[in-house]
């Protein structure tokens, strides 16, 4: 409903939060793990600087090397590299010059993206 989450979806809110937690527990290690990788490979790239984020599963670097706007850096990252991200420009205007990427898929695929970000920076920085 507009109002509130179904009934049958509160029951299984209380089912998932009195449950066993052990779940739980192993995937905000794992998330640990992809966030602690992605911000690590991406401040190793020349001109790519990235925080560690505190909440979610999105970082938020910013390519200070690349001379075009985050929207463009986003299109061209999608169409030449494969590499889904958001433009940072869509936050504000202190956006500008940052993309968001999601953390919220396999291990394997943020390595394979790290590698086709870092070769991307390396083909664009300064032009």
């Amino acid at each position: 409903t507009t109002t509130c989450p179904a009934s049958f979806v509160q029951r299984a809110g209380i089912a998932a939060l009195k449950g066993p937690q052990e779940h739980v527990k192993k995937m905000v290690e794992e998330y640990d793990r992809r966030r602690k990788y992605i911000v690590n490979r991406l401040n190793e790239i020349a001109g790519v600087h990235c925080t560690m984020p505190k909440g979610a599963f999105y970082v938020f670097p910013r390519f200070s090397s690349l001379k075009m706007p985050s929207f463009e850096i986003s299109i061209k990252l999608l169409e030449e590299e494969g590499v889904c991200t958001t433009p940072g420009s869509v936050f504000g205007e202190c956006g500008e010059g940052h993309i968001r990427l999601s953390y919220a898929t396999s291990f394997e695929t943020i390595v394979e993206a790290m590698e086709r970000i870092k070769g991307f920076v390396e083909k664009y920085s300064n032009i």
